[in-house]
C-alpha cells in the first residue's frame, strides 16, 4: 500500500470520528421551543394591578430569583429567560398574555401563572397546544385532574382548598363541639371549593353552617357581609376570601361591631403586610388556619433555608417585605421550577418537563416546614398535602399540634 495513502486515511478517520461524536452530542440535546444552547424562555402572568395586585409581590420575587440563577450560571450554562406579563386578574387579559407568551414569545412553557379563574379561562388552551400550565398558583382541587388536564398542574402553599376546609371544621369541633357556623366566601372555583370542604366535612359530624354569605372579588368591601353574619348568630367565623383585601376587611370589620367568634382564615391569607396589618395587628390576634410553607420568627431565624431567604431579599429584592407570605411562597415556586429543570438535563421539551414534574416522588423543599414533602405521580397532581394548624400571637403565626396529613 502506498505510504501517502496510509497517511490520508488516519486523519480522515479522526475527522469522521469527530462527526459522529458531535452528532451524538447534538443528539444528546432534546430541544422544545423557547430552548436554545444558551436560554430556555419560560412564561408567567401575574397580577401587578387590579384588585389582586398585592399578590403580584410573588412575581417581584421570582424574578428576583431567576436574576441571581442566571448570575450563578443558570440551568446547565442556560440562562432563563423569565417573561411575567400583567393580566390583572382579569381572565380575558389573562387568555391574551398567555397566547402572546406562546405564540408570539414561544416560551417552553407557563410557570406559576396566579388564580383560579384566571388559569380556568387558559386551561383548555394551553392542554389542546400541549403547553405546560405547571405549578399554577391556585389551591382548588380541579387541579388534580390528570385524566383530563395533562398538562395542568399546581404549586400549592398548603393543601388543596377542601382539604384545608375540612382541617379547620375538624379543629374547631375538637376545640369547640357545640360552635355555629358562619362562612363568608370569594363567589368563584377557589371560594366554592373550601365552601364546599366546609360544608362536607361538617355534614360528616351530622352539622351544617349556620349561615354562609358570598362577596365578589370586585366588591369594594364585605362590611355588609360581616355585619349580616353576625347577626345569624354564629360564633366561629371562616374568611374564606382567595384574595388580601377582602380578607383584612373581614378582620377588622368583625372587631369593630364587636363581634368576637373563633375565626379561621382562608391559608393564603397570611401575610403581615398584604393583610394582618391593614387589618390591625392587634385585631388579628387568636387568627387561626393551616400552613405548610415557612414563617419568619424568633425561633426560625437561625434556618439556613431562612438565612440563604433573607439574604436573597436583601440583595435582589430590597423593596420587598421578607415578612410577607407571598414573597416566601416566591421563593419556594423558584425553588421548585428550578428543581424540575435540573432535573429535565438536556431534554428540554415541553413533554419531559410534564414527566419530570409530575414524577417528584419526596422532593423536599426546603421552604416547607418539618416532614412536609412534595410527591407526585402521573395519576395524582397533588403537589402538597400536609399542614399544621398555626394560630397569629400578634408578631407571628405559631404552630400548634402535630402534622396534620391530607391524604
Amino acid at each position: 500500500m502506498d505510504k501517502s495513502h496510509g497517511r490520508l486515511v488516519v486523519p480522515m478517520v479522526l475527522a469522521c470520528l469527530v462527526a459522529l461524536s458531535s452528532g451524538q452530542a447534538r443528539a444528546d440535546k432534546t430541544y422544545g421551543p423557547g430552548v436554545t444552547d444558551t436560554e430556555i424562555r419560560v412564561g408567567n402572568t401575574m397580577a401587578y394591578s387590579g384588585p389582586a395586585s398585592a399578590i403580584g409581590a410573588i412575581g417581584h420575587t421570582l424574578t428576583a430569583y431567576f436574576t441571581r440563577l442566571n448570575e450563578q450560571g443558570g440551568i446547565g450554562g442556560r440562562k432563563i429567560r423569565w417573561i411575567s406579563l400583567d393580566d390583572s386578574y382579569s381572565p380575558p387579559k389573562t387568555v391574551e398574555q398567555t397566547r402572546r407568551l406562546v405564540e408570539e414569545e414561544r416560551v417552553l412553557f407557563i410557570a406559576a401563572p396566579l388564580g383560579t379563574p384566571t388559569n380556568s379561562a387558559t386551561r383548555k388552551y394551553l392542554n389542546a397546544k400541549k403547553v405546560p400550565q405547571l405549578f399554577l398558583i391556585s389551591a382548588a382541587s380541579k387541579w388534580n385532574d390528570p385524566k383530563h388536564f395533562p398538562w395542568s398542574m399546581s404549586m400549592t402553599w398548603g393543601p388543596d382548598y377542601y382539604t384545608e376546609a375540612r382541617m379547620h371544621v375538624r379543629y374547631l369541633l375538637q376545640e369547640h363541639p357545640d360552635a355555629r357556623v358562619g362562612v363568608l366566601y370569594q363567589n368563584d372555583d377557589g371560594g366554592k371549593d373550601l365552601l364546599h370542604g366546609l360544608d362536607d366535612e361538617l355534614a360528616a359530624s351530622g352539622r351544617h353552617a349556620t349561615a354562609e354569605v358570598s362577596f365578589e372579588v370586585t366588591d369594594p368591601t364585605v362590611d355588609s357581609q360581616i355585619v349580616s353574619l353576625k347577626q345569624s348568630g354564629a360564633d366561629a367565623l371562616f374568611i374564606y376570601s382567595l384574595t388580601p383585601k377582602a380578607c383584612a376587611q373581614a378582620i377588622r370589620r368583625a372587631y369593630e361591631v364587636g363581634w368576637r367568634p373563633v375565626r379561621f382564615l382562608f391559608s393564603g391569607c397570611l401575610h403581615p403586610d398584604a393583610v394582618l396589618t391593614p387589618a390591625g395587628l392587634d385585631k388579628s390576634v387568636g387568627l387561626i388556619a393551616t400552613g405548610a410553607l415557612k414563617t419568619l420568627s424568633e425561633q426560625s431565624m437561625s434556618d439556613p433555608a431562612i438565612v440563604e431567604y433573607l439574604a436573597f431579599m436583601k440583595q435582589y429584592n430590597p423593596s420587598g417585605v421578607p415578612e410577607d407570605g407571598y414573597n416566601l411562597y416566591g421563593y419556594a415556586l423558584g425553588k421548585s421550577i428550578e428543581e424540575v429543570l435540573r432535573r429535565c438535563g438536556d431534554d428540554l421539551t415541553r413533554e419531559n418537563v410534564m414527566r419530570v414534574a409530575s414524577s417528584l416522588k419526596g422532593f423536599r423543599n426546603p421552604m416547607y416546614r418539618d416532614g412536609i414533602l412534595i410527591d407526585t405521580s402521573p395519576d395524582d397532581y397533588a403537589t402538597v398535602q400536609d399542614a399544621y394548624m398555626m394560630r397569629f400571637d400578634g408578631k407571628h403565626w405559631v404552630q400548634i399540634g402535630e402534622l396534620l396529613h391530607g391524604r
